[in-house]
This record gives C-alpha cells, sequence and structure tokens, in this order.
C-alpha cells in the first residue's frame, strides 16, 4: 500500500470518484472555497440545474444535441451516461490548459468517468471517496430530498456497484467529516493544507 503522503500527483491530475451521494460535490465545493492552490474542473452535464447551481461554477449545462457535438468532436477527456438518464463530461482542453500551467487538477467525477481517464490518463491518481457506512449514505441520499423515492430507489441500487469499485482506485477516503476528507484530498495531492476549521 502506497502512503497517503505525497510530494505532487504524478500528472498533476487527481481523479475523485465515489457512490452516489456519499458527498463527492460537498467536498469538491469544500476544496474550491478553501484551498484555492487547487484547480477544480467543472463538468458539462445535460442535468439540469438545481436551485442555487451556477453555469460554469458547478457545471457546464448542455443540452442533449450540445452535448452530441462535443462528443463527435472529441472535446471531452471522459464521459458517461449517469443514473441512466443525464450525461456528464469532462472537457479536455480546460483539464490540458490548467495542466501545462502547472495547476493542481482535481477531477470530480462519476465511476464510469474515471475509468475513461485511467484509460487515456493512466499517471493521474485516483482516489475512492468512501461514505462511514452502507446506513450513513442513505440516510445522506434519502435526507438531501433532491429526488424521488424512485429515482432514490435507483441511485442506492447504481451506490452497491460503485462501492465494489473502490479497489480499482490507488487511494480511499472516507468522508465522515468534509472538512477532513478536504485537507487528506489536498494533502494526499501533494499539498500543504492552508485552511483552518
Amino acid at each position: 500500500m502506497e502512503n497517503t503522503v505525497r510530494t505532487k500527483a504524478r500528472s498533476g491530475v487527481t481523479v475523485l470518484a465515489g457512490p452516489t451521494a456519499v458527498g463527492k460535490g460537498t467536498v469538491s465545493t469544500f476544496i474550491r472555497d478553501n484551498y484555492p492552490q487547487v484547480w477544480l474542473s467543472v463538468s458539462a452535464t445535460t442535468r439540469p440545474a438545481r436551485p442555487g447551481e451556477v453555469e460554469g461554477v458547478h457545471y457546464f449545462f448542455k443540452t442533449a444535441e450540445e452535448f452530441d457535438a462535443l462528443v463527435a468532436a472529441g472535446e471531452l477527456l471522459e464521459w458517461a451516461v449517469v443514473h441512466g438518464v443525464n450525461r456528464y463530461g469532462t472537457l479536455r482542453s480546460t483539464v490540458e490548459d490548467a495542466v501545462a500551467a502547472g495547476r493542481s487538477v482535481l477531477l470530480e467525477i462519476d465511476l464510469q468517468g474515471a475509468r475513461q481517464v485511467k484509460q487515456a490518463m493512466p499517471e493521474a491518481d485516483f482516489v475512492f471517496l468512501s461514505p462511514p457506512s452502507w446506513h450513513e449514505l442513505v440516510r445522506r441520499l434519502v435526507g438531501r430530498g433532491t429526488e424521488s423515492a424512485q429515482e432514490q430507489h435507483r441511485r442506492l441500487e447504481t451506490a452497491k456497484l460503485e462501492l465494489a469499485a473502490q479497489p480499482e482506485f490507488d487511494y480511499t477516503i472516507i468522508n465522515d467529516e468534509v472538512g477532513r476528507a478536504a485537507a487528506e484530498l489536498v494533502t494526499l495531492m501533494g499539498l500543504t493544507p492552508s485552511h483552518r476549521d
């Protein structure tokens, strides 16, 4: 097992993935707000914006036709259909530009996307964000109240498969507390956490 303290990600790119409702978005938002030395990739998605989400900050919201054009032009580093409904993808140019500028890049993506990036960029570091327990994962999904009961059931079935993928990753971070998990991830990226709670 590799030690989780590194001098720098091998490629300058760290991929964060994990099951639905584990808090990937919450951890990455905390990092964006508290660790300016990390460049957080913004995904494109066909999912409608949720209340409070801002274009270009949380996601690049695309129509199905716009997303098709990005795929056809090879402009996505990875993309996937998530929960059988919406598509998400990472714009290749934004990541490559950030790496070229010497930035420490964090991609917060789903499991399918992480597998594609592993094929395209195997030198990146791959981090699995894990819930403290299955019960806590269920509590978080139901508690956020953003999905119907049917959608919650579908996401929990997906989460079982996603949890089984943990061995594919280089490191695991347990999201028991957002600030602590974020600090562990930033340290793993070879950066010194400057945030103080």
